[in-house]
């Protein structure tokens, strides 16, 4: 597998960042650059069944070569990074044999990364870690679930010894802004099921996930000059503080964990006039988040009748749903993912997603589709870093569920 930090490496040098605000498919034409080198290793493997379709979807087919009738398997990782941090010129760090103290990502801006802040950084002491320098973001969500895929694909048609059924690999775009699974051909592909490898620390092993939903405020207000604004001006920032105060101070993402549901409100614009608020609502129970949608509302037509004015619309758009439901009636498959795991000496720990992956989406699509680690760390920032050993054995992870596949 030591193929898997140069393939990443290689990858990472693409920048993939999509774009919230675009409308295009996929929402930056990037992407298609990393996509078109993926397809050129995909040709020089000879796997088959290859297509870059025109919205940037790269699926291949790595035959089978046993004599048994065996389940189709799938690998899935997307091709984009997160518009949070910039993705253009990373320029990455590798650090030896990792001492177990600070590391200095920037200099000159005194930008360290530190066990401190990151206790988890301890667990790779001696290892080698790849981060960034500081001013980007890394790009191991998910060009390190890419390198995992590719490496471990080739290692398979390098070694025919290795017996197996079918297996597919896919690459998506604009997974980071919720679009992921928007064009995704399930028919194409062809899998009975598949993994994501879009997960963190190694040993994340992941069948839940959020339930989510945006929710979208919009307050009109009335602007009259202030000296005389006495019963007549209506500032639509002070409604809209009024709103956001109605929504449980608990229920933030800074107040909580595991399997507690949020709101969270990401951007804020606004005037006297009009004020708009842009949430995301989560939880990992249906009952409790169609609940939290319904509070959404409910506070809106609250401060309606007390303004006696239509002043607050809400929309709510649901975005996926938690995969456990979709999982349940296939557990096998996190049967062999476990198995895989330990088989590489590695202890899987399972834990529901804060958050959400293509699988969510896909599962509720006819593919179930758990996720596994990639071995990557506080992703979407300046402070983003993974460990190769961590790659080496996600790669080794993916090997092993074929070979196990195979085997029963």
């Amino acid at each position: 597998m030591k193929n898997v930090k140069y393939k990443f490496l290689k990858y990472i040098t693409f920048d993939t960042k999509s774009d919230p605000e675009s409308d295009t498919n996929p929402s930056t034409v990037k992407q298609f650059e990393l996509a078109k080198e993926l397809e050129r290793e995909m040709e020089n493997l000879d796997l088959k069944n290859i297509k870059l379709s025109d919205k940037c979807y790269l699926y291949a087919t790595l035959p089978s070569n046993s004599d048994k009738e065996l389940p189709v398997i799938g690998f899935i990782s997307h091709l984009d990074t997160a518009p949070d941090a910039s993705g253009t010129n990373i320029n990455p760090q590798i650090i030896e044999n990792y001492d177990g103290k600070d590391i200095i990502l920037n200099k000159n801006k005194n930008i360290i990364l530190s066990p401190k802040d990151f206790p988890e950084l301890k667990k790779y002491i001696g290892q080698t870690l790849i981060t960034t320098d500081g001013t980007t973001l890394l790009g191991a969500d998910d060009k390190a679930g890419i390198a995992e895929i590719m490496s471990a694909v080739e290692y398979l048609v390098k070694h025919p010894e290795i017996k197996h059924g079918t297996i597919k690999i896919a690459f998506t775009p604009d997974e980071e802004i919720g679009r992921g699974a928007d064009h995704f051909d399930v028919n194409y592909f062809g899998a009975d099921y598949a993994y994501t490898v879009d997960g963190g620390e190694i040993g994340e092993l992941e069948f839940e996930n959020f339930n989510a939903a945006s929710l979208n405020v919009t307050v009109k207000g009335r602007n009259v000059h202030p000296g005389t604004a006495k019963n007549q001006m209506i500032n639509s920032i002070n409604i809209a503080h009024e709103y956001h105060s109605m929504l449980p101070n608990i229920k933030r993402p800074e107040h909580t964990t595991a399997y507690e549901g949020f709101y969270h409100i990401m951007n804020i614009t606004g005037t006297v006039d009009e004020t708009k608020m842009s949430y995301i609502i989560r939880d990992h129970n249906r009952e409790k988040f169609e609940d939290m949608k319904k509070h959404a509302i409910a506070v809106a037509d609250l401060l309606n009748k007390s303004h006696n004015k239509e002043i607050i619309s809400v929309e709510i758009k649901d975005s996926y749903f938690n995969m456990k439901e979709k999982i349940e009636p296939v557990m096998h498959i996190i049967e062999t993912a476990k198995q895989a795991m330990i088989n590489a000496d590695i202890k899987p720990k399972i834990r529901p997603i804060r958050g959400g992956t293509d699988g969510s989406r896909l599962s509720y699509m006819g593919l179930p589709c758990p996720n596994i680690f990639t071995g990557g760390h506080n992703f979407h920032g300046i402070y983003e870093y993974i460990s190769l050993n961590s790659m080496r054995k996600a790669a080794e992870v993916i090997v092993n569920i074929a070979k196990l596949v195979h085997d029963k």
